[in-house]
């Protein structure tokens, strides 16, 4: 079982299209299940929460092989990047309770830069 985080969105959903067609078992944290219904349909388990939730994020995690996980987007963000480390601080409490044997993180080339990075200056935090 791998847990994709974001399955909605086009990098989320391109994992875990990927991952069924390989014929493994996903999971996904979701908000709303109306618009994730179309995964529910093709098997994927539903964990309702989000990513500003790590009780949440840490059942999702319960029992996975694997998981991919990835920080929102926020097109305006706060010049100290609260969002962000907020959703870093809640993927760290939930890893820190339930680890699994894999995780994959979206990133983008230059995220190890701290500075000159513009949108992606989240990423390296």
């Amino acid at each position: 079982m791998y847990l994709v985080m974001g399955i909605t969105g086009n990098v989320g959903g391109a994992t875990a299209r990927h991952l069924l067609k390989q014929g493994k078992q996903v999971r996904a944290l979701v908000r709303n299940r109306e618009k994730a219904a179309k995964w529910a349909d093709q098997g994927v388990e539903l964990v309702d929460g989000d990513w500003n939730d790590a009780t949440a994020i840490a059942a999702a995690l319960n029992g996975i092989d694997g998981a991919f996980v990835m920080l929102p987007s926020v097109w305006a963000p706060s010049p100290d990047y609260r969002e962000a480390k907020g959703v870093i601080a809640n993927y760290v409490e939930a890893l820190t309770k339930v680890v699994p044997p894999r995780v994959v993180a979206l990133s983008s080339m230059g995220a190890n830069r701290t500075s000159g990075v513009g949108m992606i200056t989240a990423l390296s935090l």
